[in-house]
């Protein structure tokens, strides 16, 4: 027997009841009614009929899919939630308990998705709060543009465009104006907006068994928040090929189901479904805001990009694209309190990127920032000797990586082969390599350009070091014990940063023996080049020695 999916929960049956009782205890402005589990409602804590003299708007459904709705409920944005059990319409009781709760003289606006529960419960409620004397007023948004119409008498299921329509109605409401004005902006608004999903997978309800039906190399294109079947399985594309495939769909002249044009200024909400990671949901808004704006020829005055109405832990996205007028634009940029809607993207936008400001450099040594014309003995010799290694660092690319996969990510080899061939790129143009301290410094600079990762930052940190000691030193040439000393210093540095030493089974295990035998070499008038031949055969022992200690850091440390 197949096991439900694992998730953190307690009772299945009381995922809704706890997680009202955790929102609340979260956010201070949020309560809810005293009618737990029967009546789940989500209303703002300064709000009552007795003394509201603002539009009410309400919206909600069936759970599953948060923030939406209940993380909408604040000033400025929706009045109350009212929160059905997973994937299940709220009751006709709950709907009136609501409307109840928070209408005051100014009526009531309801803000309801396309699904036929949902129709069908907020309707006999607004009918039965008619009849109680307020006054409601109900829009209905469908926004899907995944299947081509007709679509009958359902029509068009209510996606994440929803939350688009509550921030504008809630803005409205909050600016004073009539219900008969709310509803219309509201409505105008729902008009407006087309959305569409594509899923990696379907979501696994609580308590019950994760449904396999689209495989391991499969994508479902235009799926509903509920996992309804969509438009289409296929096979797995890059996000940049999915994109174009569903701004296609929302747009089509065919469809028309947004009276989208070139020239036309669009807001653009890329949606996570719940088990998509925010990386990726960047990724595709990356991709989408360029494409409409050079392929459809509209520009983007506002972009949400997060999860605002998934559907548990569905691996997906949808995206939404609204036509936004000024007077949308201000709807969208007015303030509001509730905890789900995003901060940060209201106003103008200024260029997405700007130019990597350069390091500062005294103008007196602005010669040495290039390669001399003509090497002295010590820049041949120092421009021989990091072409040997640099060389022997990329022909064992792979030999490092194969060693890195048995212990690590297995990625050492390509990182120090990015850093090695920078090295050798770099030294062409820009290495001063008459002055060994500042060709050390554009050595570290080259390699914390394009080695990232601890690796990168370890090197250059070698590098750094060695530059300040060797300057500190800086005389006509740079002898063999000046660089004892910068490796010295080098070694120093990363053990104080790094927080290692010796026997921690890092690459201070061979600088360390390395760093000690050079120095007592050259101290003793032993021949240059015999203590570096020593002193790296101390570092082979170093490094063979480390077989049988124990790792004291990460092996993505050292």
């Amino acid at each position: 027997m197949v096991p439900p999916a694992k998730k953190f929960i307690n009772n299945p049956n009381d995922v809704v009841t706890e997680f009202i009782e955790g929102l609340v205890e979260t956010y201070p402005g949020l309560q809810y009614l005293d009618g737990l589990p029967e009546i789940k409602v989500v209303l703002r804590a300064d709000v009552s009929a007795a003394n509201y003299d603002k539009v009410a708007v309400i919206s909600g459904g069936g759970s599953g899919h948060e923030p939406a709705q209940a993380g909408y409920v604040g000033e400025g944005m929706l009045t109350a939630a009212i929160c059905g059990d997973v994937f299940a319409s709220p009751t006709v009781d709950s709907i009136l308990a609501r409307i109840r709760a928070v209408t005051g003289p100014k009526g009531c606006l309801l803000v309801v998705t396309n699904y036929t529960g949902d129709r069908l419960n907020f309707g006999l409620a607004a009918e039965q709060a008619k009849t109680e004397g307020f006054d409601i007023e109900t829009v209905i948004v469908g926004d899907d543009c995944a299947l081509p119409p007709p679509r009958g008498v359902a029509g068009r299921r209510g996606l994440a465009g929803t939350v688009l329509v509550h921030k504008v109605a809630g803005a409205a409401a909050a600016a004073g104006l009539s219900l008969a004005e709310v509803a219309a902006e509201a409505k105008h608004a729902s008009e407006m907006v087309g959305t569409m999903g594509v899923a990696l997978s379907v979501c696994a309800l609580p308590g019950q068994v994760t449904s396999d039906r689209l495989g391991p190399e499969k994508m479902e294109l235009g799926l509903g928040v509920h996992g309804e079947p969509g438009a289409a399985v296929v096979d797995i594309q890059p996000v940049e090929v999915v994109v174009s495939h569903v701004l296609q769909q929302i747009l089509s002249p065919e469809t028309n189901y947004v009276p989208i044009t070139r020239g036309n200024s669009v807001v653009l909400m890329i949606n996570g479904l719940g088990g998509t990671p925010l990386m990726e949901l960047m990724i595709a808004a990356g991709k989408a805001v360029p494409k409409l704006q050079l392929e459809y020829g509209l520009a983007v005055d506002r972009v949400y990009t997060g999860s605002f109405m998934t559907s548990l832990d569905m691996a997906g996205f949808s995206i939404s694209i609204m036509k936004a007028d000024q007077s949308i634009l201000e709807r969208l940029d007015a303030p509001t309190n509730a905890p789900s809607w995003p901060v940060g993207t209201d106003g103008s936008r200024p260029p997405a990127k700007i130019p990597v400001p350069l390091p500062f450099r005294s103008t007196k040594n602005e010669e040495s920032r290039y390669r001399p014309q003509e090497l002295s003995q010590q820049g041949r010799i120092l421009e021989a000797a990091i072409e040997a290694a640099a060389t022997v660092v990329i022909n064992l690319k792979d030999s490092l990586n194969e060693w890195d996969g048995k212990v690590g990510d297995g990625d050492c080899g390509s990182t120090m082969c990015r850093g090695a061939t920078a090295i050798l790129e770099d030294m062409k143009k820009y290495y001063p390599l008459n002055d060994a301290a500042e060709t050390v410094s554009e050595i570290g600079s080259s390699i914390r350009r394009v080695m990232g990762g601890t690796s990168g930052i370890i090197y250059n940190l070698l590098c750094k070091a060695a530059y300040a000691e060797l300057k500190a030193n800086s005389q006509s040439e740079t002898t063999s014990k000046h660089w004892s000393e910068a490796l010295k210093s080098s070694i120093s540095a990363v053990s104080k940063y790094g927080g290692a030493t010796a026997g921690y089974r890092t690459m201070l295990d061979a600088l360390i023996p390395a760093s000690k035998v050079l120095e007592e070499k050259l101290s003793v008038g032993e021949d240059p080049i015999a203590a570096f031949v020593l002193s790296a055969e101390a570092a082979t022992a170093g490094a063979e020695s480390t077989i049988h200690m124990k790792a004291q850091v990460s092996f993505n440390d050292y």
